[in-house]
Formats: structure tokens, sequence, C-alpha cells
């Protein structure tokens, strides 16, 4: 089974891309996490990403806040699936990194999830990944079937609560 590797910008994108290591280990795929940075390890981050391929990743999660460059910096040395992550600020609560994550010139596509949007980033890598893999396909369909059944039980007791 292909790796994910889940980048951060800073440290502080722990609280946020937490959620992502979290859903990925639930689905049993193997992460590699660090921080790098667009801006102050340019090099690192590039070397990273094209040697991703090479070293059994099946795609790359980014997570950064405020200028948000890291997704197109990592997208523009590989040719795996990038999916990035906004993540809020102070400043702009997050629109900024939506901007920056979302608005990749042609040729250099980030799939972008929502501000904060961390377990989605894990389940759309995932997905990828399944389009290979079987194991991880019928996974996904157990959790999609695990969140209709959750439904239909909020909207029984719903209907039951409103009985009274």
């Amino acid at each position: 089974m292909k790796k994910v590797a889940v980048i951060m910008g800073s440290d502080s994108d722990l609280p946020v891309v937490g959620k992502a290591i979290k859903k990925l280990a639930e689905f049993g795929v193997e992460t590699e996490v660090h921080v790098m940075s667009a801006h102050r390890t340019p090099v690192q981050a590039a070397e990273f990403s094209s040697k991703a391929k090479e070293n059994g990743f099946g795609a790359i999660i980014a997570a950064a806040g405020k200028a948000a460059h890291l997704a197109g910096v990592l997208a523009a040395h590989t040719t795996l699936p990038v999916i990035g992550i906004p993540v809020k600020s102070s400043t702009l609560d997050g629109l900024d990194a939506l901007l920056a994550t979302v608005q990749m010139p042609s040729g250099i596509p980030v799939a972008t999830v929502a501000i904060d949007g961390a377990e989605n980033a894990a389940i759309l890598a995932v997905q990828m990944l399944a389009l290979s893999d079987e194991t991880l396909a019928k996974k996904l369909d157990e959790m999609k079937s695990d969140m209709e059944k959750a439904v239909i039980a909020k909207d029984k007791a719903l209907a039951e609560s409103l009985k009274a």
C-alpha cells in the first residue's frame, strides 16, 4: 500500500493536521509527517516532493496558513496528487490561505479542501489510493454505510422525540 505524506508549514498547524493523521490511521494508511516551509525551507520541500513517488508515497497532504504556498511548491515538483488544507489564521480567518491554496496556475493542480478540513483531506487521499487498493475501497464503502446508518438513526430519534 502506498503511503501518504502529511506536510505542515509550521508545527502550530498540528492541531488541524492531527485530524488527518488520525483519519489515515483509522484506514490503516501509513503516514510520514514533516514540517516544511515553502519560504524558509524551499529546497527541502522541493527535494521531498520530487522524490516522494520513488519513496513509496501515493499522495501528499499539505497544510499551511496565511500565504499558504506550501501545497503549490510541493505540487510543482511531483506528479503525485497534492491535497491542500488551508489553515485558519488570526488575520483573515483562513480566507487568505484558502485563496492561495485553490488559485494554482494551470499545470500545477492542488486539490483543496475546506479551511481546516483535514479530515476530508485524509479521506480524499484514501479515495485516491483506493483506486488501486480494493481493501481501502471496501473500508470507504463501510464508512459511507456507517454514515448513512447514523443519519437514519438520528432521523428516527428526532421523529420519536417530536411525538412526545
